[in-house]
């Protein structure tokens, strides 16, 4: 598991080298659309393909939502590339980036330190994170379940309105046959 939220603009998982690309308005009822036309062609199985949609749509919405504001006149680009046994994505918007990259890194370590503990009453004050700008169903999970989910890194460029990911499954995630 990754332990915390990388900024390396320069890091492996930005190479664009042979991925399919797309750019999607700042629409939020859109969201699962755009998250079926990216997955249509992902190698999964059924469950592991389900868990990869809830995590590609995560970070589509951190960028419409959080990046873009859900302004529809600005641009959400993906580039992403699923291969037999890995899937890689990079999601960019046009937003100022997510600023407190290290205050979220530091909470989530006293919130893990807090579960290796096994101190659920200490948790209590670490369950979701939130800023000023934060609504009613913010709370940082999307980001805690990335770290866990995306096992090659969740990486941030250094405008920190960029982020790149990278998935290697497990051969008895993947379907037999080549859908592509």
């Amino acid at each position: 598991m990754n332990e915390e939220l990388l900024i390396n603009g320069e890091h492996q998982l930005f190479s664009k080298a042979g991925m399919n690309f797309a750019v999607f308005a700042s629409v939020y009822e859109s969201i699962r659309y755009y998250t079926l036309l990216i997955i249509q062609r992902s190698k999964p199985k059924a469950d592991e393909r389900l868990l990869l949609e809830q995590q590609v749509s995560e970070l589509i919405k951190n960028a419409v939502k959080h990046g873009n504001g859900c302004d529809p006149a600005k641009e959400v680009r993906v580039w992403y590339r699923f291969d037999d046994n890995r899937a890689r994505l990079i999601v960019e918007d046009q937003g100022s980036g997510f600023r407190d990259i290290e205050k979220w890194n530091l909470f989530n370590r006293k919130r893990r330190s807090y579960l290796d503990k096994e101190d659920f009453v200490g948790l209590m004050h670490y369950i979701s994170w939130r800023t000023p700008r934060s609504d009613t169903y913010d709370g940082g999970n999307a980001m805690f379940a990335a770290l866990e989910y995306w096992n090659e890194g969740v990486v941030f460029s250094e405008e920190r309105n960029a982020v790149a990911v990278g998935k290697t499954f497990p051969a008895r995630f993947m379907d037999e046959g080549d859908d592509e």
